[in-house]
């Protein structure tokens, strides 16, 4: 069972390739079909994979979080409203 893409590197995969390929690691070692040094290589390959994978939803939730910290975040312009009628009852005293 031959993988496509255990030759690029695993920064070079869209976030979808790295998913396929590590289902196929895990598929590969399931069958129980490799030898042990080819397991070995793959279940590596797949512990890296995995890790790029967590790494890359953890930077796109933190993304996410920041647009909406950005979106629920109060205008910063200021409030003049209340000035000019302070402004007024302290001249007429």
């Amino acid at each position: 069972m031959a993988l496509e893409n255990t030759d690029r590197a695993i920064a070079e995969l869209t976030f979808k390739e790295a998913s396929v390929e590590l289902e196929q690691v895990v598929r590969s070692l399931e069958s129980g079909d490799l030898e042990l040094e080819e397991a070995l290589e793959r279940y590596q390959r797949g512990v890296e994979l995995l890790r790029s994978l967590r790494e890359r939803l953890s930077a796109a939730e933190q993304k996410v979080q920041v647009l909406l910290d950005a979106t629920d975040a109060p205008a910063a312009s200021p409030d003049t409203t209340a000035a000019p009628s302070v402004a007024f009852i302290n001249d007429t005293h």
